[in-house]
């Protein structure tokens, strides 16, 4: 069984601990989009692991890890998580890792781009900085460099060439910064490709072959729904589709060969940077449940907004991305209070609003519409099934199940890897 596994809401989902419990049972994990601008945390005793590019199913020792075409690599970043693991005492082979041949790589002038982008912008987006959109970018105006090309010297240079040509003139009539050198970028590059280059092969194929042998794969998304480049909150949106169709083309496979999709949420809500957030809380609240939850950015520290579960957008989410199966992620964060509120509509202007408005006007001036439910006021962390949950926890889950019309089949109840429970 082939299975998809997304975040239903802006990220920060809880993903990563999820991929880490299904990966046991799948023999490939692929990451199918983003880039290191996502963080997926994963900890297992006392010890933390934070994965930007590679699955955290690099874990478990006898399973493939895939970075698929869809994602954007940055090389040194990518080299640096794999030192990282390393120290960790995780050793990466090329034959537990594999680097999509036509991915798309992330160079010094799309990192220095994006924050200067940022810089001049009125409304800004809250990037990362990373260098993600402007890669994307390239991508699609067909001027990127892949990570094929930092195996052929000769097209490394053409292509490096031409873009240096285009970019320092942006560069330095636009925002007066100094010209990028091209044999620097250019030794620095080829250097990466062959330290990669054990790694570098046709995923598409690999994957497809590996189906046809029977074998189970298990695709993960960076981000969430609201943060797909076409569905989200868009401009406050990463560059590529999160969403669960974004596998196929980010990983080169047949939507026939998806049998499952499973969608994450929290059992709240939270996202980074800048947007609207109709269910955002009172800054006192915020406070008290960022710092339960930890609510600070894997891959930035930034600390996320945090607010009520929002239904209106799970329920959305769910539509878009088939959800099979939910998976409850924090429910333990809420374990203090004494009302929790969801927020199953919106009024806008003496209207009512059932469904996610894409204009953002809109939905920047929404007042959410709630139902309080009773919280259940004692530590859930070391229960392990579902019967044993306090009532109120259960009421709390099964609401959220009506609303929006999925089962849920995981609940996580802390953060480490034994603490969940399978329905």
């Amino acid at each position: 069984m082939n299975i998809v596994v997304g975040g239903a809401q802006w990220g920060d989902e809880g993903k990563g601990k999820l991929i880490d419990i299904l990966s046991q049972k799948a023999d490939i994990t692929v990451r199918y989009q983003g880039g290191n601008n996502a963080g997926h945390t994963v900890v297992v005793g006392k010890t933390q692991y934070v994965f930007h590019l590679i699955p955290s199913a690099v874990l478990h020792k006898s399973k493939t890890c895939v970075i698929g075409n869809g994602v954007v690599i940055d090389p040194q970043a990518l080299l640096a998580e794999l030192e990282q693991l390393r120290a960790q005492k995780i050793v990466v082979t090329p034959q537990r890792l594999k680097i999509a041949a036509n991915a798309h790589v992330i160079m010094p002038y799309h990192r220095v781009l994006d924050g200067l982008r940022e810089k001049v912008r009125k409304n800004r987006i809250g990037t990362t900085g990373r260098g993600i959109g402007p890669c994307y970018a390239d991508k699609v105006t067909r001027c990127g460099i892949r990570m094929v090309d930092l195996l052929n010297p000769r097209i490394l240079r053409l292509k490096l060439e031409d873009n240096l040509r285009e970019k320092n003139e942006t560069f330095r009539l636009v925002y007066g910064h100094k010209p990028f050198h091209f044999s620097e970028i250019y030794k620095e590059y080829l250097q990466y490709g062959q330290r990669l280059k054990p790694f570098i092969c046709d995923t598409a194929l690999y994957l497809n072959q590996a189906i046809d042998r029977k074998k189970t794969i298990l695709f993960e998304g960076a981000q969430g729904t609201f943060l797909d480049i076409d569905f989200g909150t868009y401009p406050y949106v990463t560059s590529s589709n999160s969403i669960c169709a974004g596998a196929c083309a980010g990983a080169g496979i047949s939507p026939v060969k998806i049998h499952k999709s499973i969608s994450a949420v929290k059992a709240y809500t939270t996202r980074v940077g800048e947007g609207p957030f109709p269910t955002e809380f009172s800054r006192e609240l915020e406070e008290e449940i960022r710092s339960k939850g930890k609510e600070f950015g894997a891959t930035t520290g930034r600390p996320r907004r945090c607010g009520w579960f929002d239904s209106v957008l799970v329920r959305y989410a769910a539509m878009l991305n088939g959800s099979t199966e939910l998976a409850i992620m924090k429910l333990d964060v809420l374990d203090d209070l004494k009302m929790i509120k969801v927020c199953t509509g919106y009024q806008y202007k003496g209207k009512t609003l059932k469904e996610f408005p894409f204009d953002l006007e809109t939905f920047c001036n929404v007042e959410p519409i709630y139902v309080t439910l009773p919280g259940w006021q004692t530590p859930i962390s070391g229960i392990r099934s579902y019967g044993k949950l306090p009532v109120n926890a259960r009421r709390y889950i099964e609401y959220l199940e009506k609303i929006i019309g999925v089962k849920v089949k995981y609940i996580s109840i802390g953060s480490r890897r034994d603490e969940i429970i399978v329905r």
